[in-house]
């Protein structure tokens, strides 16, 4: 398997890619190459501060003299500059030349260019980002998280065809339940455009063909406390809720942090509980799960956090292995074959 890895994209690129790229390359021996793709000057002169060893044959780079910024707008940069690290990546998935494609750079330039550069599975309108939230059953995919701010309900509707077909496909799930993200569950509330998305996704279900049990409309506490597989929603309302709760579960790691340590009873208190705040802190965090898979594309493609951290690169490049290893995009064409698109 080939991986390739934008080694220029993100807050604090390329120090945390680098090192993510070495812990995953340790940990993930179907890694048959990790390939960099960014300046090779640059990464040249910061692979000795994290001991990579660049000569190792499972590590190629690809140079790229070309960087599109966080601030930069996608769909326009990545068709002007054609020689970024994430435009050259994907020019290499599309060859064939890599299996995957992992970046923590700028999410617009990420999807317009594997719209442009990969197309979209035959039957797909818009491609969307699948972000686990963790949950009590185990983890809920909010889709769309950011891909398409503007969608129609009939996006909506190939977002649960897509999320259900990753749930059944990676995730292990056998009858993936389906959600609408709305502010009630009764099925007059909402607004117009969610009243629309129920009552499409409703006349599907009713052919009998829809590969998921649909729970009709959910709230945000559901995203936690039910047993969702995937909740759908447009791509600003997605975007929106997986920043609250990501900030939220850091605002509360560093007010249980306050308080444990206020005195000298809670802090033994709070040692004695280490273990158990260990795990609650890696279940909540982002960077435990690493990066998003983009579906809907003819191509593997996994979009992190612009703030990810090297555990958090390590991860997305995870989340890439594993969604090669179990054929995602596969899954889904069947799923589509199924219904006839």
């Amino acid at each position: 398997m080939k991986v390739a890895l934008d080694a220029m994209g993100g807050d604090n690129a390329p120090a945390v890619n680098l090192a993510g790229a070495k812990d995953a390359l340790a940990r993930y021996p179907t890694i048959e190459k990790l390939i960099l793709v960014g300046d090779k000057t640059v990464i040249e002169a910061v692979a000795p501060a994290h001991d990579f060893d660049l000569s190792d044959p499972r590590i190629e780079i690809v140079h790229a003299e070309e960087v599109i910024e966080m601030c930069e707008p996608g769909a326009k940069t990545i068709r002007r500059k054609k020689k970024s690290s994430i435009s050259i990546a994907l020019d290499l998935v599309k060859a064939g030349d890599a299996d995957a494609f992992v970046s923590a750079g700028n999410t617009g330039a990420c999807v317009a260019g594997a719209q442009i550069k990969l197309r979209l599975i035959p039957g797909i309108e818009r491609p969307g980002i699948a972000s686990a939230l963790p949950n009590e059953y185990g983890a809920c995919h909010l889709l769309d998280a950011g891909a398409n701010p503007e969608a129609k309900p009939s996006h909506l509707l190939g977002y649960a065809i897509m999320g259900s077909a990753f749930a059944t496909g990676v995730m292990g799930v056998e009858r993936p339940k389906v959600g609408i993200m709305s502010n009630g569950e009764e099925d007059e509330k909402g607004t117009a455009f969610t009243k629309e998305t129920f009552a499409l996704i409703k006349e599907f279900v009713e052919t009998g063909h829809a590969p998921f049990e649909f729970l009709g409309n959910v709230e945000g506490h559901d995203l936690f406390e039910t047993q969702l597989d995937v909740c759908l929603c447009d791509g600003f309302t997605g975007n929106v809720v997986l920043k609250s709760c990501e900030a939220t579960a850091k605002a509360m790691s560093k007010w249980l942090k306050t308080s444990l340590t206020a005195s000298p009873v809670r802090k033994a208190g709070a040692l004695i509980a280490k273990g158990a705040f260990g795990e609650l802190k890696e279940r909540a965090s982002a960077e435990s799960y690493g990066g998003s898979p983009l579906l809907g594309v003819n191509g593997v493609v996994i979009i992190a956090h612009g703030g990810s951290s090297a555990l958090a690169i390590r991860n997305a490049i995870r989340v890439a292995v594993e969604s090669v290893d179990h054929q995602v995009n596969d899954h889904i064409k069947a799923s589509l074959a199924e219904l006839g698109h």
